[in-house]
């Protein structure tokens, strides 16, 4: 700038006159505002910031080797070239409670909503493998999602929906094998072969002993029962999704982004490395193989976590296990908003905390996406509340514009900067648990479960001393006479009783003598360490119970206790 006239010189260079505007005014700042701007700042995962980020941050970055177009490996900027443009991500929303019809209802409901996708949340007692009338059911029957007890449950819980048409996403582990057989001859009474049904199986059993601890059996045979879905899955369903490698649990059990992103890479590695061993070809498999991710509230660390997952998963697939075919390096993968970010207080704010973390997963190139609703912290979602959640989606696909370009961050230097100290920092994890002998043996040494609840320790207490703000929470809180009051979804005493009367009703009607072989058949199955699935389709089509098919693997595998960790 002149000094006689104020003007830039003609030719004046845009960067040189920014930095010397604000070196002008960055001068004539008071003391007072100088010592705020060196406040040290880290993300929710306790990365560091800097206060702004330049070319220095991104000067070892490689265009074609680090980022490469949308659609080109490594993927870093999203797995299609024209990702939102050619096709917006499946809104699918997690829906199930009460009985079967009460589920079905509700999955009617929300596809008449524009829903495009189904995923079903199953009862306690279905997730532990128990059927409604166990002991350890009571109390719990159809409270945090749908009671299935057997095929005659997965008959009313996709009545009138055509499975050849529609994709379903199931939400179980332990059991998972079960319900994939269920769904499989539900599709065979329907007319559906099972090459023609599509969807995905949660099946991640790992991440139950790191977090979730929803296991049954011992991670060894429960590594196996995931191998022979897959196996099975290879050969008969080129559809489906055979294990949605899951970070979600790991995050709502408190661990950091870095944390989340690294632990569930570690367990896909050992799937496929298990697959290997069963002697599956990576590019059999491979492609079928999703991830699902949680999207928290730090937003462009979130995005960065996304980015970063699918670079390091294309580089392990290509270079690590010889993969040929490019849809084996791609990472796809759903995204749930953080559960455990909502709150009791002030629900209403939970819908613009479910934007935000919504709008991270759209930028950061999810290719499915569940909305939390703004009552999940008091109840399962109303009618109402779902459909809010649902618009959500539907108001940033058809109206922000932010689906109308590839990666619209990418370039940005701080999202380069953050996405590849995410990078680094869960390679640093991946390698000290190889060091160990895997996830498996990391499970047992207690490594993955220590970490995670050190990393949770330290975000409440940030919380409980002001330095992490919650809204509503520990600063702009309202008194309690100022509470907005929200519905909340009852669950009809009854539906237990009705439950168990009609698994009941299931046992006498049923071919005893033919349960009965068919339990044998699986027995025999497990215990000759055979793929499993076969014999469990053929029990599922006898109406043997989810308890009687756990409880016959339970005698070949055993259970599994947890040790304390200290």
């Amino acid at each position: 700038m002149s000094e006689a006239t104020g003007a830039y010189p003609p030719g004046a260079r845009l960067g040189e006159m920014l930095r010397r505007e604000g070196e002008r005014i960055m001068g004539a700042m008071p003391a007072r505002l100088e010592g705020e701007r060196a406040r040290d700042v880290t993300s929710l995962s306790g990365l560091p910031l800097k206060g702004f980020y330049g070319p220095d941050d991104v000067a070892d970055l490689d265009y074609e080797r680090d980022l490469g177009d949308p659609g080109v490996y490594p993927f870093t900027r999203g797995i299609h070239p024209t990702m939102y443009r050619g096709r917006l991500w499946t809104m699918r929303q997690f829906a199930g409670f009460g009985t079967a019809e009460e589920t079905n209802a509700r999955f009617h409901y929300l596809l008449e909503h524009g829903q495009t996708g189904l995923s079903v949340a199953f009862d306690l007692p279905t997730l532990l493998g128990y059927d409604s009338d166990h002991p350890r059911a009571r109390g719990e029957v159809g409270r945090e999602g749908v009671a299935v007890d057997s095929l005659a449950d997965m008959e009313r819980l996709f009545e009138g929906i055509p499975l050849d048409r529609v994709s379903t996403s199931m939400t179980i582990n332990g059991p998972a094998a079960i319900l994939m057989a269920m769904y499989v001859v539900v599709g065979e009474k329907q007319g559906v072969p099972p090459e023609r049904l599509s969807g995905t199986l949660q099946n991640d059993i790992l991440k139950e002993y790191i977090a979730q601890k929803e296991f049954i059996f011992p991670p060894e045979p429960s590594l196996k029962l995931v191998v022979d879905t897959i196996e099975f899955a290879t050969r008969h369903m080129p559809r489906w999704n055979t294990v949605s490698i899951s970070g979600y649990h790991i995050r709502e059990a408190g661990s950091t982004a870095v944390q989340e992103l690294a632990f569930t890479l570690a367990d896909g590695l050992t799937y496929v490395e298990a697959c290997l061993q069963r002697g599956l070809d990576v590019d059999s498999f491979a492609p079928r193989l999703s991830f699902f991710f949680n999207s928290h509230l730090d937003f462009f660390e979130e995005v960065a976590k996304f980015r970063a997952a699918r670079r390091m998963w294309a580089r392990f697939m290509r270079e690590r296990y010889g993969a040929r075919n490019p849809r084996s390096w791609t990472l796809r993968f759903h995204t749930q908003t953080a559960g455990c970010s909502l709150t009791a207080q002030q629900p209403e704010v939970n819908v613009v905390r479910v934007t935000l973390q919504a709008l991270a997963a759209v930028l950061g190139g999810t290719q499915s996406l569940h909305t939390n609703a703004l009552d999940e912290a008091l109840s399962l979602p109303t009618a109402e509340a779902a459909r809010l959640a649902l618009r959500t989606q539907q108001v940033i696909a058809e109206e922000s514009g932010v689906a109308s370009v590839a990666d619209p961050l990418g370039g940005s230097y701080f999202v380069e900067a953050l996405t590849h100290e995410m990078e680094r920092r869960a390679m640093e994890y991946i390698e000290r648990i190889e060091a160990m002998g895997g996830v498996i043996a990391a499970i047992r040494q207690g490594f993955l479960q220590r970490e995670i609840a050190e990393a949770a320790y330290r975000y409440q207490r940030e919380v409980a001393d002001g330095e992490r703000v919650v809204v509503g929470v520990n600063k702009y809180v309202v008194p309690p006479s100022e509470e907005k009051a929200v519905p909340i979804l009852r669950i009809d005493p009854e539906l237990e009783r009705k439950q168990v009367a009609r698994l009941e009703q299931v046992r006498r009607s049923r071919d005893e003598r033919r349960v009965r072989h068919a339990l044998e058949a699986l027995r025999e199955a497990a215990r000759r360490e055979q793929n499993v699935m076969p014999a469990l389709i053929e029990a599922v089509r006898a109406y043997a119970t989810l308890g009687e098919m756990v409880d016959t693997l339970k005698a070949v595998y055993g259970t599994y206790a947890e040790e304390a960790i200290l």
